[in-house]
């Protein structure tokens, strides 16, 4: 984007070179093995260096104005943590082709490096793939790996954006990651953020304008995506993505709340991004996370899909009954039949949270657009106690909630222990000091004012936060691994289940009875049926299946044929 050789450090024969965009420095050096190098301004306040006899494993810090000394903005490692020296890398070969799964076709499963397994770390996880592998998914959707200040966290307050976090096993760790991954028939979708970065070890605006002053986020400033210098500051986040796709084999990204990106450019930012990744590994796959209910998203940025949070929000308030905060809104039973069929509750209504009217007609959008859940990291980390649907409703109604999300048209993803029914809390924790720590203690009270759980929130920055959402796996069994195993099996056999077709889905939701139906049809001629009871009591079905065939049920069902409380069933060709 901004011309000349690429920026950021490179292993080339003999050394290294190390290019910094740096127009608030008078003078920039390179610290390395007992040498200081002085490097050398070219245009537009780029800086470079040669540094000879530099190799891979070395460690070095950049020298600005002769005192202070900083890590490399595009540092690929840093093995000391954020605040600590760069270290060179090699990556080795370029990633191995690995033929990511159509668009349609795709199941994710996120989980939290740290948390995922006892050990929190790459090597250990790699070790639990074969359990994803036979459960039927086939895209791992891995929280933010990016460096954060600390050990522990969910690194959205990333600050090394180009360097692998130390603690689940730097970069070496991760590339054997993402290729065992593949080895194992599951495409990677690395979670970033790009919107913002975090307060400790930030040290991109003493190089140059990284942030804008004519914008904030709710979580710090805004990126210079737009104004003076943003040239670099989009070069930085477009070689960013694309050091993830081209550099370590991942096979797309899932991008944290665009609605911050803010960008008044002739060209968005989203679709630069999309472009450069689709560019450097073909059939990859960008998510974008946004509560703007914007088809444009898709149709002129060239995102392939979009996170679908109102399918969440509407089945959380017709099994659990709240409905303050961002649940407000969702109170009208039609809301859940809505989301099954549009991916969106709010198309231009008034919407009481925002109190104005949101979101347009994904008109001509297939379900493939759309991710799907009833967990996610967000929406159990972002309560109190970190409760899981199955701890608040129990176990049948969290069966309901997945045949719903399953079976719908729309892309589905699990959150790591869902699909065992695991009971662990996945809480908010962090790994700060003490000043910003308790900054964040207040964040937390201040952000669950609007809603009406009265509780006292626990301290993120106790260790014993990060512990207790480690999962067990002790419990990864029984029947709700096989109600998961059964519902993307028939996804993939039955091809009204797994067409993605919106416009050959119909859902009704009956407010008495409570009681959902859901239709699903193909080209082919294949039927599926949905039946969900959300009440407590048995009731008889509301339609006739026909000549369809019982695919499951996750209660059994009465010798009358009628429908137990609290359960599903699925019928289809």
């Amino acid at each position: 984007m901004t011309g000349g050789a690429p920026l950021g450090p490179r292993l080339v024969p003999g050394g290294a070179t190390v290019g910094v965009w740096a127009p608030k420095v008078r003078s920039l050096a390179v610290r390395v093995g007992g040498r200081t190098v002085p490097m050398e301004r070219e245009d537009r306040d780029v800086w470079r260096v040669s540094v000879e006899r530099a190799a891979a494993g070395d460690d070095y810090l950049l020298v600005l104005d002769g005192e202070r000394e900083r890590p490399d903005p595009r540092s690929r490692h840093q093995p000391h943590g954020v605040h600590g020296p760069s270290r060179l890398v090699d990556l080795g070969p370029a990633p191995a082709p690995f033929p990511t799964p159509a668009l349609k076709d795709l199941v994710f499963y996120e989980l939290h490096c740290g948390t995922f397994t006892p050990e929190g770390t790459f090597e250990a996880d790699i070790g639990r793939l074969g359990h994803l592998a036979d459960l039927g998914v086939n895209a791992v959707e891995v929280m933010p790996v990016a460096a954060f200040p600390g050990s522990r966290g969910w690194g959205y307050d990333g600050v090394a954006l180009y360097a692998v976090h130390e603690a689940y096993g730097g970069p070496a760790g991760f590339r054997r990651f993402v290729d065992a991954c593949h080895a194992a028939g599951l495409a990677v979708i690395l979670d970033v953020v790009y919107n913002h970065l975090g307060p400790d070890g930030n040290y991109l605006a003493e190089f140059g304008p990284y942030f804008t002053d004519t914008a904030t986020t709710a979580w710090g400033p805004a990126v210079n995506l737009d104004g003076p210098g943003s040239d670099f500051v989009r070069g930085f986040v477009l070689d960013n993505a694309e050091q993830w796709v081209a550099g370590y084999g991942v096979d797309g990204l899932r991008l944290d709340a665009v609605q911050a990106l803010y960008d008044r450019g002739s060209v968005h930012i989203l679709e630069a991004l999309s472009a450069r990744v689709h560019a450097a590994r073909p059939g990859s796959v960008v998510v974008a996370e946004s509560d703007l209910h914007q088809p444009l998203l898709v149709t002129a940025y060239g995102i392939d899909a979009m996170w679908a949070d109102d399918l969440h929000h509407a089945l959380h308030v017709a099994l659990t009954g709240e409905s303050s905060g961002w649940y407000r809104g969702f109170q009208d039973p039609r809301s859940l039949a809505k989301a099954l069929e549009t991916g969106w509750v709010f198309t231009g209504q008034y919407n009481p949270d925002l109190d104005r009217r949101h979101g347009r007609e994904p008109a001509g959008l297939g379900g493939e657009r759309f991710v799907v859940c009833s967990q996610n990291h967000d929406q159990i980390g972002n309560r109190p106690f970190g409760d899981r649907l199955v701890t608040l409703v129990g176990p049948d109604l969290d069966a309901v909630a997945s045949v719903l999300v399953a079976c719908s048209p729309f892309l589905p993803l699990l959150f790591q222990g869902q699909e065992w029914g695991e009971t662990r809390p996945f809480l908010f924790f962090t790994d700060h000091g003490p000043e910003l720590a308790e900054s964040v203690r207040r964040g937390r009270r201040a952000e669950f004012a609007a809603f009406d759980w009265g509780a006292r929130v626990p301290d993120p920055n106790d260790p014993a936060s990060f512990e207790r959402s480690k999962l067990d796996w002790d419990r990864a069994g029984g029947e709700t691994l096989e109600l998961w195993r059964t519902l993307l099996a028939l996804r993939r056999e039955v091809p009204a289940l797994g067409n993605c077709r919106r416009d050959l889905t119909t859902a009704r939701v009956d407010p008495e009875r409570r009681l959902v139906v859901l239709e699903r049809g193909d080209p082919s001629g294949s039927r599926a049926l949905v039946v969900a009871n959300l009440g407590e009591r048995s009731q008889q079905l509301p339609v006739d299946p026909g000549k369809l065939r019982l695919r499951v049920t996750t209660r059994p069902r009465l010798p009358s044929g009628d429908l137990s409380g609290a359960s599903a069933a699925v019928w289809s060709t």
